[in-house]
């Protein structure tokens, strides 16, 4: 009898340990518009198909499992310790409140690891893709392989958040819940905002962009712009919110951010309507020959950057988290040499270093000394 008691009890204790796992992980996935909504609010747009109810990449995102490259792509990897991560802590300059200024500079940058960046611009701060933790529904899958040099509750204050799509390493539940309450203008691309107020954040501060449609902050002009990508938190969710890359306009810099993307003619489009730009933050990380379409390739990232016209490459999308196989430093490695190749100055802070780009001299810090 005794054991009977036991089994119970491990029983009942397995089956509440498993209701709030999945109620956490619901709320971390967030809320979507019904179906009805969607195909009522996006019919009219070429990149949206009514039959699938989803958002339409510019290029079919593909997969070629016996072209993968670095090993068993398997979900399961997500769950153990990256074989790729560094063997020594990165370096990094630790951020807390009191190092940013009161106002705002007119044009620095601050990497925050992947693709999480502060930008000041014409006095306003801007935080695109806010990550502070791991990147996916519970804390054990997809840990970062080095800490941020910010924690979330010592953020200044912020003017904007950009979002450019809703994967977990680019969107963060806790961040946004943290930021909910505060003044803060919430950017994102079409259907993301429900997953925003899913969170606590209001309607009224929450503005969805679709491909080249245009908001304004102050003096900032902020336009999204078209990526080869896709979406998704769950299973059945995929695609059917939209992903964007930014133009983000000031009085006297034109900067892009091109959030996840694979190669394609939207490059030179975004050159042609939008550019020369000052500054380029490129996403150079995850590539990976099983699924061709879906990041930059080191050798793309040159060529994307010749594409829009931009005098400075700013990588981003690297050293934080396994996504692709390959070792951590593999590919700010390639592109770094690439660039000096095609003659194109790149801007490589320490996680956490405030750079004015074009002015702060940063180091090859990836490579031994």
């Amino acid at each position: 009898m005794k054991w009977k008691y036991i089994l119970s009890f491990l029983a009942i204790a397995l089956l509440l340990a498993l209701g709030v796992s999945g109620c956490y992980v619901n709320n971390q996935i967030g809320k979507l518009k019904s179906g009805d909504e969607r195909k009522g609010e996006y019919a009219k747009l070429a990149y949206y198909s009514t039959g699938k109810d989803e958002f339409l990449s510019p290029k079919e995102i593909v997969s070629y499992p016996e072209q993968t490259t670095g090993g068993n792509p398997g979900f399961w990897r997500f769950f153990t310790t990256s074989p790729n991560a560094p063997e020594f802590e990165l370096p990094q300059q630790a951020l807390t409140k009191s190092d940013f200024p009161e106002v705002p500079s007119s044009y620095a940058a601050y990497w925050l690891g992947h693709s999480t960046a502060i930008i000041e611009l014409d006095g306003y701060r801007v935080l695109i893709d806010p990550v502070f933790g791991n990147a996916g529904p519970l804390p054990i899958i997809a840990r970062r392989m080095s800490i941020s040099p910010l924690q979330r509750e010592e953020l200044p204050k912020i003017d904007v958040v950009i979002i450019t799509h809703d994967h977990y390493d680019h969107l963060e539940a806790e961040t946004i819940k943290f930021l909910a309450d505060k003044n803060i203008q919430f950017i994102m691309p079409l259907a993301v905002g429900a997953r925003l107020e899913g969170w606590g954040v209001p309607k009224n501060k929450i503005t969805e962009l679709a491909w080249d449609q245009t908001t304004s902050h102050g003096s900032l002009s902020i336009t999204a712009a078209p990526t080869v990508h896709y979406s998704g938190r769950s299973y059945n969710d995929r695609n059917k919110t939209l992903w964007a890359s930014y133009v983000i306009k000031g009085e006297e810099k034109n900067l892009y951010w091109s959030g996840d993307t694979g190669y394609g003619e939207h490059f030179k489009e975004i050159g042609l309507k939008y550019g020369p730009f000052d500054l380029a933050f490129m996403e150079i990380d995850a590539w990976n020959n099983g699924w061709p379409n879906t990041h930059l390739f080191p050798e793309q990232v040159i060529k994307a950057c010749q594409d829009i016209d931009t005098e400075l490459l700013f990588p981003i999308h690297f050293s934080t988290f396994d996504l692709a196989l390959h070792q951590w430093d593999e590919s700010i490695n390639m592109v770094a040499d690439m660039a000096s190749q095609h003659n194109i100055e790149i801007v490589t802070p320490i996680m956490g270093e405030k750079v004015v780009p074009g002015t702060t001299q940063t180091t090859k810090w990836w490579m031994p000394q």
